[in-house]
């Protein structure tokens, strides 16, 4: 019996190696494959989010607290829309905690995002525009903005310096949007890769927020250079 149970415990453990590689390139093979025995990706389909990232955004907010009942949030970079699912429920936008402010959530993303119940999507846009800025602005009427969240993330080039730029122009952009439209003591949380222009972007970032911090969730996965950027309390600008 205790062989039997063994064996069974072996059997699932083992790596899934899919059997439809044939064809593809290398990279997609190793996509595919870890896609596969990346159990954060079965958990997401279990609990009916979009995508896994969910569950970084879930361990973010849990361990400080960024999203509450009445917030406003943005989700830049949201598609296919997971860390707006989370959004929605952490800041009452869906109304499923009566008693409690509703919260306002708006994903932004360059591709299309199917729609999200209880947020507003605005697919097909560039958040970098000051156009999409602006029509921002308008939805959000006397609101000020509690919570900017960027997942954002350039299409690689291959060429390393190349990617390591742009994330970080990028970055700029949801900073300067954040200084702009944050209410007081609101936080900020942005995706980066590795680099040597992070630690200036994270000085930056600490002259408008009291607390700032890197993180690497453990969803993130091990091999890879993405971390997060976390600004908490922040204390305006000078205009």
């Amino acid at each position: 019996m205790l062989v039997r149970r063994l064996h069974t415990v072996n059997y699932l453990l083992a790596k899934v190696i899919p059997n439809d590689l044939k064809g593809r390139k290398k990279s997609s093979q190793e996509w595919l494959t870890r896609q596969l025995n990346d159990p954060y990706v079965e958990k997401a389909k279990m609990m009916n989010y979009r995508c896994r990232s969910a569950f970084k955004l879930l361990e973010i907010d849990q361990k400080y607290n960024l999203i509450k009942p009445g917030f406003t949030v943005i989700d830049c970079g949201a598609a296919p829309g997971s860390w707006s699912q989370i959004a929605v429920k952490q800041s009452n936008a869906d109304g499923a905690s009566p008693g409690k402010p509703k919260g306002m959530v708006i994903g932004i993303d360059l591709l299309q995002i199917y729609p999200i119940e209880y947020a507003i999507t605005l697919g097909n846009m560039d958040f970098t525009k000051q156009e999409l800025q602006d029509k921002i602005h308008s939805l959000l009427g006397e609101r000020r903005i509690d919570c900017v969240l960027s997942d954002m993330a350039p299409n690689a080039t291959g060429v390393r310096a190349l990617d390591h730029e742009n994330i970080i122009t990028l970055c700029y952009s949801v900073l300067r949007f954040a200084l702009l439209m944050s209410t007081p003591n609101a936080s900020l949380l942005m995706k980066v890769w590795d680099n040597g222009e992070v630690p200036v972007l994270e000085k930056n970032i600490q002259r408008y927020y009291q607390h700032v911090r890197r993180i690497k969730p453990r969803a993130s996965r091990s091999d890879s250079a993405e971390n997060f950027i976390l600004g908490r309390g922040f204390v305006g600008i000078k205009r």
